[in-house]
């Protein structure tokens, strides 16, 4: 396997409250590890709820004695998860801080998912397979046939999300479990990028890059193209 990792703060921020952690070697009994998350909150209180998830979600990940990747997921994520919210409540320049986040790793030909919020992982092999769910607001509109999905990307709403690490003494992940082969694609992303640009096109620039690295680059170059009106993170892993 390869990857390539790039984050970007964009046209319109002046701070990159996006975090990523990217490794094709083990982390502990990981054979890999891939993580991107997108802070909220003030201004140092974004950058600082990703850098501190992402922090401790790896510490964990080191330090867990469990077996199966679900579980050390599900200790690292409530670990972090406590990092972040009583930081928050130590310190009232970080109130209400939190973050996103979506992570996976390889193991053997299984690929293991967990997600909060609405930083996205994607599967491309023929066509590109959007495998995480948001947990946004404009999301349940849409699933209760309220909203279209082509409304929900310019919905006034669509940045409100309804899951997040930090906000809250407990949190909920999503876990996800698929079958990958040679040649798969998985992109990482946080929503500076889907935001920005059509999963059309992102499946149109991946598809025709020649390498990972150009793919990412150009998957960057599109969202500020397009507006660049948040921070951009990209993780691309092939198989």
């Amino acid at each position: 396997m390869k990857s390539y990792s790039k984050t970007d703060v964009g046209i319109k921020r002046t701070m990159n409250q996006d975090s990523l952690f990217c490794s094709d070697n083990p982390v502990g009994s990981f054979r890999n590890l891939f993580i991107v998350a997108d802070g909220m909150g003030g201004h140092k209180a974004g950058d600082r709820a990703s850098r501190l998830c992402i922090e401790n979600m790896v510490y964990q990940i080191r330090e867990s004695a469990s077996k199966t990747p679900v579980t050390i997921f599900e200790e690292a994520i409530t670990y972090a998860n406590r990092a972040v919210y009583e930081s928050a409540q130590e310190d009232s320049e970080y109130e209400g801080m939190g973050t996103t986040m979506v992570a996976c790793t390889l193991q053997e030909e299984t690929l293991y998912v967990a997600n909060i919020g609405d930083s996205r992982l994607y599967l491309l092999r023929d066509e590109l397979q959007q495998i995480t769910t948001d947990h946004s607001l404009v999301e349940e509109m849409v699933k209760i046939g309220n909203i279209t999905e082509s409304e929900a990307r310019v919905h006034p709403q669509k940045n409100i999300i309804t899951r997040a690490l930090g906000i809250d003494e407990m949190v909920q992940a999503d876990y996800f479990e698929l079958q990958v082969q040679e040649g798969d694609v998985i992109l990482l992303c946080s929503d500076g990028l889907t935001n920005m640009v059509e999963d059309e096109e992102i499946e149109y620039i991946i598809h025709h890059a020649g390498s990972l690295e150009e793919a990412g680059d150009k998957l960057i170059d599109q969202a500020n193209y397009n507006g660049g009106s948040d921070n951009i993170t990209a993780v691309l892993v092939q198989v």
